[in-house]
């Protein structure tokens, strides 16, 4: 399946970075939407999957095919631009700079918001029947969903904030996983299957993700749920938001990067060094 070395994908990721540093604000804005949008869509199927079947493993299973799609297409998560934006400005690519790695990340969760808030407005639409009754079944879920993951963390204080924190460094950590998948093989199949073994486990445990839950809680909202918007930025985004800057950095971008990228050069000059062994 066209199998990359560690030393080229991670090279690929800093050329990634570099490149949506300096892509147009049009072009951000619309591969950010883009992937919101995919990607709740693919939340609505998760979730719809879980209460028909009353198995989460299944909607878990299935979850990974809107991440599939949106990064085989080329758009833009956070999660995604979280780890490969700052490898560009560790590896002092010219013309790379904070703001800019700044500026990418303010423009992609600004158009990743707008995709999942249009589908959270599609989904409360389609399962009120333009907002005339109860939400149906999925849209009850979705709303329980919005309340257990705000004020049940709330309801811990300080060690549910610590909870949620951490939930979203897991979540990024096999996230940005994905997301480096991608980039591992030049075939097709094989870079579905790298992305779609990480993501599985990222749903199937629960874990936080700021883009699922730019179109979760939202639909909770438009549903009635019972949770502020305060609850929802204060108990779960804005934590997330940073929970999975810090793990999908920490563990996947710096940890390759590391290993694999800094360290190659010291790699060749050992090897120069090393005396040949008469055969």
């Amino acid at each position: 399946m066209s199998y990359l070395a560690p030393s080229e994908f991670v090279t690929k990721m800093v050329d990634a970075g570099e490149s949506k540093i300096f892509m147009s604000t049009r072009d951000t804005i619309i591969r950010a939407y883009m992937a919101g949008a995919i990607l709740a869509l693919a939340a609505w199927f998760a979730v719809t999957i879980n209460v028909n079947t009353g198995q989460p493993l299944v909607g878990a299973l299935l979850f990974p095919v809107g991440f599939v799609m949106l990064y085989l297409l080329g758009f833009d998560l956070l999660t995604g631009v979280f780890v490969l934006s700052p490898l560009a400005l560790i590896d002092k690519r010219p013309g790379v700079t904070l703001s800019g790695v700044l500026r990418n990340w303010g423009l992609v969760f600004v158009g990743n918001f707008a995709g999942a808030f249009t589908v959270a407005f599609m989904m409360a639409f389609v399962t009120t029947f333009g907002f005339t009754q109860a939400p149906d079944k999925v849209g009850a879920a979705i709303g329980h969903i919005g309340e257990g993951r705000t004020l049940g963390y709330a309801a811990h204080g300080a060690a549910g904030m610590a909870t949620l924190f951490l939930r979203g460094m897991l979540c990024n950590w096999m996230v940005s996983t994905g997301v480096v998948g991608a980039m591992i093989s030049t075939s097709v199949p094989g870079k579905v299957i790298a992305m779609w073994m990480p993501i599985l486990v990222f749903f199937y445990m629960v874990f936080e993700h700021s883009v699922v839950n730019m179109f979760l809680f939202p639909s909770g909202l438009l549903l009635g749920a019972k949770f502020s918007i305060l609850d929802y930025l204060i108990w779960n985004e804005i934590p997330t938001v940073l929970g999975n800057l810090v793990g999908g950095l920490a563990f996947t971008g710096m940890t390759l990067y590391a290993t694999h990228v800094m360290t190659l050069p010291k790699r060749q000059a050992d090897r120069a060094a090393k005396p040949r062994v008469a055969a």
